[in-house]
């Protein structure tokens, strides 16, 4: 019997062979898709899953609640991590964390490394293997050393590094270290990426700050005790924060700060490991969300289910064609349940090809896929035995729901309804009309969001950020010299040529660059009775000219003038926050026994990623602080022949040095990376999408025109025109797409609104963005009909009339 179901199915199969091919085409496009993008899901997902300690292993956050509201900080002073281990209870490890890059240099060879400063607790903590050396004194001495696998064979080839001494820039000092032991790289799905591990204490900052309570610049990341939960540790740290931040918490009360539920203006919060990749601090409270990883998945859905409508509707749509078929074995005793599983495995054999036909394109597309949406994701993520087994499971499962309804509905037939060939006593397609207005409206909800997401990177991408970024070259100084002696001889070297109109330098970038770096620095004081918080900015001379920054008032900083090295440049939101009538009257603490002056106010700019509000900003002069980034204008022709000079003059300054420079207009863009990837994968989408939708409605114009062929010849012969034919056989489809434009464009607005709040800087949601996806929709479906309904309308009515 088994043997006989395969035989009828195949045999019908290609019987119908256009539909089957249409349906195995839209499913295997669906699968294929599907599979590439659950599996960059899943890779996304899996991010720290690898520590062996991740269910105790937490980053510290910190609370304040401030007169303007809340806000969350990752950064701790120096003395925290110490104090908090020896007075909190239930932790079982400890490690301060900050990451920088540190020149190396071992022989000849000069590298600059993503380095980190820990605690000896950190290898102990996180499942980074030691491969060679003792992983139980890894660290314990601090000039000691742990290189990953990569950066070892970088330095040393094939030789063993243990015991070996390199020398790793430090303040542009080179202090020697050794060679303690060789850690496994790190796995792709690791928050945590370092070429070379040093001891917290050797971090640049670690002197000046080791004492000091309002000096916050690192991260800290605690493991618990196995029966400590992080609200009892939270409970705990109560007392701890009362202590160590009262004159902290006096000021907030002083300036009107409201307590939290529990009464506490200041609170350490944990967060754990495995929510780092997907965690946000902007809205002043701890956001864990999982939001872009749900939306790939969720496209992958709705591209799933478009095609699984179609192949419900052209399966009821083809069973008027079966109707005598199941009434003649329904008349020789075919029982419901042998027809069940007769329709549902011609279904289950569709659903199998069109499984394996999907795998095969997404392993042709991987490479592609990765490119285009900047995945790092493999196929080694899906080949878990679970999932396997659960990617059987839902094949089945949803084999058994889409091809089992018409199975089900075909096989309830009576034997009556089957030979009179009435498949639906009352003629509606109430389910297929519902199914077809339920695909355009995931394709128009789509198409929209496109058009919403490109019009916002558009609006970011052409916004005036108030400075130059198409002239300005960024340039991470990562040479072995000093970055002030480094700025000087660029300028040296550049002087003179026409082309190159200023060069100056910052210790952050605008935009993300080559490098990837993006950091902020903030600092806090006392002014006037109320507490203060600015960005601050450490500057060479020329900083405002090199990125054509507007000046409101006052001046820029003058290397005439020796007294500029303690004044200050602020912004208007920095001057809103001091609230003076006039700022260039205002006088910045220092410390105790230092004021800077403020000599300029700037008009705002952009100096922090466009999506936030500008926030205050304070500019200034400090020798002791190092700068990170050359800033160089170049004229606006022959820039090209600039960038390649500039590139020529770094490598001949620091010819060890990798020259990672980009025009700041690049940088921005990179700002948007995360924007530009959704945007892409939607674009994608509601292609894909749309052409799934289009294929069942040609599907569907076709069953439908073959049953009506004896309908169309008879109105041709009674005078009816090709128009009013085309008119008759497309208007219930068209119909259809409105009615789906009106329940899709509410919800895609909402959708659109919401997320677009992500953002203080945002483009107008306009109607046309809807407008134009409900019109592409329904153009593409007038042409998709009509490409069917015309040749049928065109057709010889003697010959339509014959067929009977």
């Amino acid at each position: 019997m088994f043997k006989n179901y395969i035989k009828v199915a195949l045999r019908n199969l290609w019987k119908n062979r256009l539909f089957t091919i249409i349906g195995v085409l839209g499913l295997s496009v669906a699968f294929g898709v599907a599979t590439l993008l659950t599996m960059d899901s899943l890779h996304e997902l899996s991010y720290d899953n690898f520590h062996e300690n991740k269910a105790q292993l937490y980053q510290v956050n910190i609370t304040w609640q401030t007169p303007k509201g809340t806000e969350v900080g990752t950064s701790q002073p120096t003395p925290f991590a110490e104090a908090l281990n020896s007075e909190v209870a239930g932790i079982d490890k400890i490690t301060r964390f900050l990451e920088e890059e540190a020149v190396t240099i071992y022989g000849e060879k000069e590298l600059g490394l993503d380095a980190i400063y820990v605690d000896p607790d950190f290898f102990e903590m996180f499942s980074f293997p030691i491969l060679e050396g003792d992983k139980s004194s890894t660290l314990a001495d601090i000039s000691s050393v742990v290189l990953t696998k990569r950066t070892a064979n970088k330095l040393f080839g094939e030789e063993s590094p243990i015991g070996k001494t390199i020398t790793v820039l430090i303040n542009g000092q080179k202090e020697p270290f050794t060679v303690k032991a060789v850690s496994e790289d790190e796995p792709e799905q690791s928050s945590i990426n370092f070429d070379i591990a040093l001891h917290f204490e050797k971090n640049p900052e670690y002197e000046q700050t080791k004492e000091l309570w309002n000096a916050q610049y690192h991260q800290v990341f605690v493991q618990l005790e196995d029966q400590v939960s992080p609200q009892i540790f939270e409970a705990n740290s109560r007392s701890f924060t009362n202590l160590h931040y009262e004159g902290a918490i006096e000021s907030l009360k002083r300036d009107g700060a409201l307590p939290n539920q529990n009464g506490d203006f200041l609170q350490l919060g944990l967060l754990p490991i495995t929510e780092m990749r997907f965690v946000s601090y902007d809205k002043g409270i701890v956001e864990v969300s999982r939001a872009n990883i749900y939306l790939v998945l969720g496209v992958a859905i709705l591209i799933l289910f478009i095609a699984c409508v179609n192949f419900v509707n052209m399966s009821i749509a083809k069973s008027s064609q079966r109707l005598r078929e199941i009434g003649m074995r329904k008349t020789l005793g075919a029982e419901k349940k042998q027809l069940f599983f007769q329709f549902w495995g011609e279904s289950l054999i569709v659903f199998i090809i069109s499984f394996a036909l999907g795998i095969l394109l997404s392993l042709l597309l991987k490479d592609s896929f990765q490119s285009l949406f900047r995945s790092s994701a493999t196929f080694d993520v899906l080949l878990s035995p679970s999932l396997l087994i659960s990617a059987l499971l839902f094949l089945l499962l949803i084999s058994l729901l889409v091809g089992g309804y018409p199975a089900l509905l075909l096989s309830k037939l009576t034997t009556i309804q089957s030979l009179k060939g009435k498949l639906d006593s009352s003629g509606k397609n109430h389910l297929r009309d519902a199914l077809i207005v339920l695909q355009f409206g995931i394709a128009i909800l789509l198409i929209s969001s496109t058009f919403v997401l490109n019009g916002q990177i558009d609006f970011m991408r052409n916004k005036d950020l108030g400075y130059n970024k198409e002239q300005v070259i960024s340039i991470p100084l990562n040479g072995k010299k000093n970055s002030y002696d480094l700025v000087k001889l660029l300028r040296e070297e550049l002087a003179g040529n026409p082309n190159i109109l200023a060069v100056s330098a910052a210790d952050n970038n605008l935009g993300r660059g080559k490098d990837g770096g993006l950091s902020t620095s903030v600092w806090g004081f006392d002014y006037k009775d109320k507490s203060v918080r600015t960005n601050v900015l450490v500057v060479d001379y020329d900083y405002i000219k090199t990125l054509g920054l507007k000046l409101k008032e006052g001046r820029s900083f003058d290397i005439n003038r020796e007294t500029d090295t303690q004044a200050v440049i602020i912004n208007e939101s920095m001057a809103k926050e001091l609230g003076e009538g006039n700022p260039l009257l205002a006088r910045i603490p220092a410390s105790d026994s230092l004021d800077f002056a403020v000599i300029g106010v700037l008009k705002d700019y952009n100096f922090q990623d466009i999506s936030k509000d500008i926030a205050p900003l304070t500019l200034l002069l400090d020798r002791d602080q190092g700068l990170t980034y050359a800033y160089i204008k170049v004229a606006s022709s022959n820039m090209a022949s600039s960038f390649s000079l500039i590139e020529n003059t770094f490598k001949k300054i620091e010819p060890n040095a990798e020259f990672l420079g980009s025009f700041l207009d690049e940088n921005v863009d990179r700002t948007f990376r995360r924007e530009k990837t959704m945007a892409a994968l939607i674009t994608t989408g509601s292609v894909i999408a749309i052409l799934l939708s289009c294929v069942g409605l040609f599907a569907m114009a076709m069953l439908i025109t073959n049953q009506r062929t004896k309908e169309i010849g008879i109105r041709k012969v009674i005078g009816a025109s090709v128009v009013s034919v085309t008119y008759l056989l497309t208007k219930d489809f068209l119909k259809l797409v409105l009615i789906a434009f009106v329940i899709a464009a509410p919800i895609a607005w909402w959708f659109a609104n919401d997320w677009l709040q992500n953002y203080a800087n945002r483009v107008d949601l306009s109607w046309h963005f809807f407008a134009i996806a409900g019109a592409l929709s329904l153009a593409i479906a007038i042409l998709t009909i009509s490409t069917r309904t015309i040749q049928s309308a065109l057709a010889n009515p003697v010959k339509s009339l014959r067929t009977e």
